[in-house]
């Protein structure tokens, strides 16, 4: 009982001094807080009490073994959002490619540290990843909240993790040390959470805003309370994700810049045959035309086509608008009369340019044809009224 009074006790604590990421080149940089205006969501759910993080409800007891971490492609997982996860994966990888491949290049002995923590807590191997999106690795990373080392752990939790803090010693920067720290207060979350993209959640903005976003909905699921997280925690969670994914499953891939459009998520590179296929992308970024040049981007040499997504109906109705600056979608489906389901299926990878990870510094948006003249006469609106919304969530 002691225990678990000094682990409740802990867990305030770090509540209210949360860990932050310092989001480099390998992560999204975003805004935080989601605060709703009145004038864009009419209704809020019921708020509901919030409970101390308390980790007495350990879930990751090492016999019992945990939860897997999930990958892109697991549609008993990510369910309806399977395909939006697939396309997030794709341009993060094509945005970030530079970073990941340093990172790939880099990894070796800092994964083999990181591993060896994380085989004896019998911890996910996918949770190394945590490290790519804080700091690439980085043993040295500081963020402008003051967060440190390659798990981007903030003084206050990394000394109630049990680590040395003084201007002589930082063992924020000691990559043994630190995963153990890290570790450890993903355990701690894990034991109330129960699920990875919540803790991976906490883990960026604290454990308040999830505890608030669950009780707004009633739900422990990611996809249910993401709209009432901060929007870098949106962001952070769909790094992780893609990082995990592109790692384990699509590593063969970095040095090529890009995913084969033909790709089946739900399989994994492995085998002769996936060899073959990787192969067979490989020869086809070198022509005649292009050979002794530096190779391209394979999204522009695979032959492969997607499949239109669109039915002929709705590319009828259909019209599109370049836009280079993110419009809140709740607010364009309030003023324009346009359902937000519809925004959000003609549009799969528009948080990918919200969060700022989408590959153009341009969108092309698609809206209902008899909508255009109204969003052209808004536009000016929409951008300001967006604008202040995002910076809002801080």
């Amino acid at each position: 009982m002691q225990y678990k009074i000094i682990l409740s006790a802990l867990l305030l604590a770090l509540s209210a001094s949360p860990s932050r990421a310092q989001l480099t080149a390998a992560t999204t940089k975003t805004a935080a807080t989601v605060v709703k205006s009145d004038s864009v969501v009419s209704q809020k759910p019921e708020i509901k009490a919030i409970t101390p993080l308390l980790a007495s409800n350990m879930a990751n007891d090492p016999k019992k073994g945990y939860n897997h971490v999930p990958l892109a492609g697991e549609k008993s997982y990510f369910g309806e959002k399977t395909d939006y996860v697939n396309e997030f994966v794709r341009k993060y990888m094509e945005l970030h490619n530079r970073t990941l491949s340093t990172v790939q290049g880099n990894s070796a002995t800092p994964f083999s540290v990181i591993d060896n923590v994380l085989e004896k807590k019998n911890l996910p191997k996918e949770l190394k990843y945590l490290a790519v999106i804080e700091s690439a690795l980085n043993y040295n990373a500081v963020s402008r909240a003051g967060a440190v080392g390659p798990w981007q752990l903030m003084e206050t939790t990394a000394r109630m993790m049990g680590l040395s803090v003084s201007r002589k010693q930082d063992e924020r920067r000691d990559l043994a040390k630190s995963t153990a720290a890290a570790t450890k207060y993903l355990e701690l979350l894990y034991g109330q959470l129960n699920d990875w993209l919540l803790v991976i959640a906490a883990y960026n903005s604290g454990p308040t805003p999830v505890q608030r976003a669950i009780a707004l909905t009633g739900s422990h699921n990611f996809w249910d309370i993401k709209e009432y997280l901060p929007r870098e925690t949106q962001g952070h969670v769909l790094a992780f994700i893609a990082t995990a994914s592109i790692f384990e499953n699509l590593s063969k891939f970095i040095d090529l810049g890009s995913i084969p459009v033909d790709f089946k998520f739900n399989n994994k590179i492995k085998d002769k045959e996936d060899e073959a296929a990787l192969a067979a992308a490989k020869s086809a970024m070198v022509t005649p035309a292009t050979a002794g040049a530096a190779p391209t981007a394979l999204a522009s040499a695979t032959p492969a086509v997607k499949k239109n997504p669109f039915s002929d109906e709705e590319l009828k109705n259909m019209t599109m608008v370049r836009i280079t600056q993110p419009i809140y979608a709740d607010l364009m489906a309030q003023e324009l009369g346009i359902d937000k389901k519809l925004i959000a299926r003609w549009n799969p990878d528009y948080e990918t340019f919200v969060f700022r990870t989408y590959p153009t510094p341009f969108y092309n948006l698609r809206i209902p044809k008899d909508k255009l003249e109204l969003f052209l006469k808004k536009k000016e609106f929409l951008d300001k009224k967006s604008k202040v919304i995002l910076m809002q969530m801080k």
